[in-house]
């Protein structure tokens, strides 16, 4: 396992490195700066349309924006957000937050990009069922010549829509939060094939399979709904949380903006590098947070009921403003407020921290009751996106062995569960990081590719909307 562990380690630096970086966030600045802002200037106008004002029951597609934006977000708003950050701050130090946010401001633009495309250009599965994503931009898009790297998107998908991170982290948090005070060590654990696992986690990835397969099974329509009610609940707990914390610091919060902007251009990643590999941290996180170019929400977005491509766009370019800006912050906010993460920082032998510096400080800053109510929050998080997660999979499995077979992807899916709970967080962050890494290739390329197309149609539907062709819908 070392060698396999070492392997994927040395492959996430290296795809990882100056090229993709300029592709994911050199390609967001492009589409800024195509688009000339203009996106930036609707986000009350996607507000109306997530509230469902302009919602068609009649027209093609699976799901409504608000259950579109819901499902994409249960994917990013939970872990991401939590442990994610927490991970690029034991990483690349306070500065790495900056670039998260430069990220996510690129991301919003790279959203409304990616997923006007994916309704613009959509196609029809092997039942006739309209489907969209990254696979049918570039088919429909581009041509079937360029199916290839169609493929090339699907199967790398399959490995980064694999629930192993969001598995190992509500692991630990479980473990962290429950362990003392049920009796249990985590670290009893037995030897299967030469490498130790946890009787614990064992069977909480047991329990979370079971629960899991419960809900998959039944598509993105039964998927959406269970996250359009999960999401938003858990969202508003954790923001009332955060500002409960924040209120008790609440003086220091200036210095804590002024760090995270010292370190952001004069800092030096904890784990070795200097200004370039704050930023690199940084963009890996932020991509793990919201998916922006990375194909994922695309996926989603693209089964949305609307005839409109940008009114699509404008609603998913809300995700990277929630989850990165918002979500992402505030936890920053709670891990620096309460200090817990400096006691790690140039610690070589603690490895990566994740959920568990999470926790640590929630614990700091409410004695008592904050592991088990951060543990709710991680609870509904990290299920609601193991929900969403499946769905990519079946989606590219689906297009590439026709619809029928679909669903033979949860049944891998399924079984992953465990193996992410009991796996090392190291192996499983440079494993999703270097698959996501691989499904940005094609979704960055065809979106630059077919950006006149998508700059075409916004100018067109903004010209509409002022002069009040939708005010009657």
């Amino acid at each position: 396992m070392s060698f396999i562990e070492d392997a994927v380690s040395g492959f996430a630096g290296w795809i990882w490195g100056i090229p993709l970086l300029i592709l994911v966030m050199g390609g967001g600045l492009f589409f800024m700066a195509y688009a000339r802002f203009t996106p930036f200037l609707y986000f009350r106008h996607a507000i109306r349309v997530l509230a469902g004002k302009y919602h068609e029951e009649d027209k093609e597609g699976q799901i409504s924006h608000y259950e579109a934006l819901s499902t994409a977000l249960a994917a990013t708003v939970g872990m991401g957000n939590i442990s994610g950050v927490a991970v690029a701050i034991t990483m690349g130090g306070p500065g790495a937050i900056f670039w998260m946010w430069v990220s996510a401001f690129f991301g919003i633009a790279t959203k409304f990009f990616t997923c006007t495309l994916a309704v613009m250009f959509r196609g029809k599965d092997s039942e006739g069922e309209v489907r969209g994503g990254p696979m049918y931009v570039i088919t429909e898009g581009l041509g079937q010549k360029w199916k290839p790297l169609a493929i090339f998107f699907c199967i790398f998908a399959l490995i980064g829509a694999l629930p192993i991170f969001q598995a190992n982290q509500l692991t630990a948090a479980m473990n962290a939060v429950l362990g003392p005070n049920m009796g249990y060590d985590p670290a009893n654990s037995f030897v299967l094939f030469g490498t130790e696992i946890s009787y614990a986690s064992s069977i909480i990835g047991v329990i979370l399979t079971i629960l899991v397969s419960t809900v998959i099974f039944g598509g993105i329509k039964k998927i959406a709904k269970v996250a359009s009610r999960m999401v938003p609940s858990m969202v508003v707990l954790y923001f009332i949380l955060v500002v409960y914390i924040l209120l008790q610091n609440v003086t220091e919060i200036p210095a804590i903006f002024s760090s995270i902007l010292n370190e952001a251009f004069n800092g030096s990643a904890i784990l070795g590098g200097g200004l370039g590999a704050v930023i690199i941290v940084g963009a890996k996180r932020a991509a793990f947070s919201n998916e922006a170019g990375i194909g994922t929400a695309p996926l989603v977005h693209g089964d949305s009921k609307t005839d409109e491509p940008v009114r699509e766009g404008l609603v998913a370019m809300l995700g990277p403003a929630i989850d990165t800006l918002l979500v992402c912050t505030l936890t920053a906010l709670v891990i620096l407020g309460t200090g817990v993460h400096e006691s790690y920082l140039g610690a070589q032998d603690t490895g990566l921290l994740g959920v568990t510096l999470t926790l640590e400080a929630f614990n700091t800053a409410i004695p008592g009751a904050g592991g088990y109510l951060l543990g709710l929050c991680i609870l509904v998080f990290a299920v609601s996106s193991l929900l969403s997660y499946s769905y990519y999979g079946v989606k590219c499995v689906s297009f590439m062995l026709g619809a029928k077979r679909g669903n033979l992807y949860n049944y891998l899916y399924i079984g992953t569960i465990i193996v992410g709970a009991v796996t090392s967080l190291g192996f499983v962050v440079n494993l999703i990081d270097s698959s996501f890494a691989l499904m940005a290739i094609p979704t960055m390329v065809s979106a630059v590719i077919l950006a006149p197309k998508v700059w075409k149609a916004a100018q067109h539907y903004f010209t509409r909307l002022k002069a009040g062709e939708f005010d009657g819908k």
